[in-house]
């Protein structure tokens, strides 16, 4: 692959064949000298647009099959990841969309967490966060989508976006 070196082909190849699109700085340690480096890399494969920052720790990576390197991941995991699984439910039309009561696909995601506040940006997908108290954290279930977790507001609560 042109404008690629061979450590981060080794990374690259590393991570897909662990399936590890979602990865952290220490699970890729142990390819690097130090962390200096391991960030010198981390920050070059960013710039290239092989793998893209989901929250402080968290990295998402580019497969190296991505035509151009466009890709796309379902947004339920990305939030999902964003926030390591806890603290948070995806609200507004889009879980409207998932019970079934709205057939316009969302472009916009709404997502109440206890952390987070303001819009992020990730594969063309605006994602809304919306602060709330831990006692409001109530109406939301667990699924699954491609055998990955996920929050989502429940049926009843996400009937008002009809």
């Amino acid at each position: 692959m042109k404008g690629i070196s061979s450590k981060e082909i080794k990374v690259i190849s590393w991570l897909e064949l662990e399936n590890k699109r979602f990865f952290t700085k220490k699970d890729i340690k142990k390819f690097f000298k130090n962390k200096n480096e391991m960030n010198v890399y981390v920050h070059k494969l960013k710039n290239k647009n092989r793998i893209i920052r989901i929250n402080k720790d968290k990295y998402y990576l580019i497969p190296i099959k991505a035509y151009k390197n466009r890709w796309s991941e379902h947004p339920f995991i990305i939030i999902d990841e964003i926030f390591n699984g806890k603290d948070y439910y995806i609200s507004g039309k889009a879980a409207a969309h998932y019970w079934r009561y709205i057939e316009q696909i969302p472009t916009e995601f709404d997502v109440y967490s206890t952390k987070k506040q303001g819009n992020k940006k990730i594969f063309n997908i605006k994602i809304n966060f919306k602060r709330t108290s831990k006692k409001n954290m109530k109406d939301f279930i667990t699924k699954k989508i491609n055998s990955h977790n996920f929050i989502i507001a429940n049926k009843k609560k996400s009937s008002k976006w009809k």
